[in-house]
Parts: C-alpha cells; structure tokens; sequence
C-alpha cells in the first residue's frame, strides 16, 4: 500500500514572474495537467512541485510526471523484426 504524500507550497512567495519557491520561479500548470495529483494550489493558481515549468514537459508528448494519464500498450500483435534477421530466417527455412 502506498502512502500519499501531501506537498504544500510553504514559504513559496508569489512575484510578477511566478511562484517563487525555493529559489526556483514556478509557472502555473497548463490545462492539460488538469486532474494530475502532483497539482497543487496556491492562492488563485495551480502548481507543480515535480516541475518548474509544466508546459514544456507537454511539448513533446505526454508528461512523464503526470498521474491521470496512461499510456498506451499496442496490442496489434505485430513486432518489428530486422530485415536481415528476417532474410536469415527465411534462407534458413523457418
């Protein structure tokens, strides 16, 4: 059984450029991390205390952090073999 750890932002200062919280300027989460459990609020605001700056874990795909998403298995049966591998095989007879 695993035991949730609750994270709160103490000490974290809000400025013009962010969340200021330890030394490291934090940006609000993006809509996509909408249902994650790292989310935390601050006043107004949501943050990540796994990630300074959530949009860019987005970018280029799914985040690695993120609790609500799951990622997808292919479940096509197909596997990519080495074509000279294959050719081997086959002169082989299997």
């Amino acid at each position: 059984m695993a035991k949730k750890k609750t994270i709160s932002l103490e000490g974290a200062v809000k400025t013009d450029a962010g969340l200021t919280y330890k030394g490291v300027i934090m940006e609000p989460i993006v809509e996509k991390c909408e249902g994650c459990e790292r989310a935390v609020s601050f006043e107004e605001d949501k943050f990540c205390p796994t990630y300074a700056r959530p949009e860019i874990k987005w970018a280029k795909g799914i985040c690695n952090f993120a609790t609500h998403v799951s990622t997808e298995v292919n479940k096509g049966g197909k596997v990519k073999v080495n074509p000279l591998k294959a050719s081997k095989r086959a002169a082989r007879g299997r």
